[in-house]
């Protein structure tokens, strides 16, 4: 009996760890460390295995961590199965059960592995810190086609990624919330004691602890409190910054570029011309028709890839535009740190339209990434800033 009531999930989980009642197709559980996501998922996955709607997707930040914690945790799937419907671990990529259910185990960092498979349910864990959370989420929803309701389940602890603020908006998505405080009894009293009474009603302890989507990441260098619309006219120089990918591949970082003007003892963001994905031809045509567009002074650009090959695609586009180059010698964040300053003192302003920028900035975190990738619109922007107003150029008057 005792055995029994142990693997009882329903006598066990709080109300927020039960799927919602309703229409949706996914159940976003938003929670704190510690507060029972892993749990909740793993025994929503011992839920379909018994209702034997199969395959099923497990997907990871990484293979190791779908493995180690979405399988084999203490909280995983085959902790809270009692033996006879335990599941076996094939490897590191499969997991059956003994009814013939299967699950396959995936890695968000590849999104090209979803290619292929088809699932009737998925259970997507930690999207919050997927780095390649869009493209990993768009491809897995192409193959969850398979039954009559395929459902998909994402337990994360909250980000404010593009990609968690757009299932948030989704009318088929069924968010709940969860606190660390909520699972008390089963965590440690010394957690609470070191860690929760410590970060409790701070910025980072509302994210990590009480399960909150805050907007603004609480370790980044831009928040959207900072963006300010564009009044009145550039008095100074133009310049067109451009921070090219290494390669052109479909797969290539974006080639950021950046149009900005002098004004006061600021700037202006006057366009963000971004390309993903292309040839440098194709980037550097775009780049002198951004310059000619806006009548600049010259093109900024970097060459830490590329070298003189970068001035020669500039040059065969248009020998006569000035070009300076410019050497990054420093981390993206220190590099990125004075251009943030000049934010935080009301010096930049954004004309309409520059969302995508926006939303870069406001996810550069320390690890110099935005949303796991390339930050290259903040790479251009910060060329731009450091050429017009760090290095103290003197303006020139200059029509808007």
């Amino acid at each position: 009996m005792a055995y029994r009531m142990l693997y009882c999930w329903p006598r066990w989980a709080r109300r927020e760890q039960r799927p919602p009642a309703g229409d949706w197709t996914t159940w976003l559980l938003m929670g704190g460390r510690g507060s029972g996501k892993t749990r909740a998922g793993a025994e929503w996955v011992r839920r379909l295995a018994r209702k034997r709607i199969s395959p099923i997707a497990l997907v990871g930040e990484t293979m190791s961590e779908a493995v180690e914690i979405m399988v084999r945790g203490e909280s995983g799937i085959l902790a809270v199965h009692p033996d006879e419907e335990r599941p076996t671990l094939h490897g590191k990529s499969r997991l059956s059960w003994p009814n013939g259910v299967e699950a396959t185990i995936l890695t968000a960092s590849d999104p090209e592995r979803f290619r292929g498979p088809q699932f009737a349910a998925a259970w997507c864990d930690e999207v919050g810190k997927w780095p390649h959370a869009e493209e990993a989420w768009d491809m897995l929803q192409f193959g969850l086609r398979l039954g009559d309701r395929p459902r998909q389940l994402a337990t994360t602890t909250p980000r404010a990624t593009k990609l968690i603020r757009r299932l948030v908006s989704d009318d088929h998505t069924r968010v709940v919330r969860m606190t660390t405080r909520d699972n008390f009894r089963f965590l440690a009293p010394t957690f609470f004691d070191a860690v929760v009474a410590r970060y409790q009603g701070t910025l980072l302890g509302r994210q990590e602890l009480d399960g909150e989507l805050i907007e603004d990441r609480v370790d980044a260098l831009w928040q959207r409190g900072m963006f300010r619309r564009a009044e009145g006219a550039v008095d100074g120089r133009i310049v067109v910054a451009v921070d090219p990918p290494v390669t052109g591949t479909a797969r290539s970082d974006a080639c950021g570029i950046i149009v900005a003007g002098r004004q006061g003892e600021g700037a202006v963001v006057l366009e963000d011309a971004t390309l993903q994905g292309i040839k440098p031809d194709i980037w550097a045509r775009r780049a002198v028709a951004a310059y000619r567009a806006h009548e600049a002074d010259c093109i900024v650009v970097e060459v830490n890839q590329g070298g003189d090959l970068v001035r020669q695609l500039l040059a065969q586009v248009d020998a006569s535009v000035p070009v300076r180059t410019v050497y990054a010698n420093r981390g993206k964040w220190v590099r990125a740190e004075p251009a943030a300053a000049l934010y935080a003192r009301g010096l930049v302003r954004h004309v309409p339209g520059l969302n995508a920028l926006e939303d870069e900035l406001c996810a550069f975190g320390p690890d110099g990434k935005a949303d796991g990738h390339s930050p290259d619109r903040v790479d251009a922007l910060v060329w731009a800033l450091t050429e017009l107003v760090l290095n103290e150029v003197r303006p020139r008057v200059r029509g808007l």
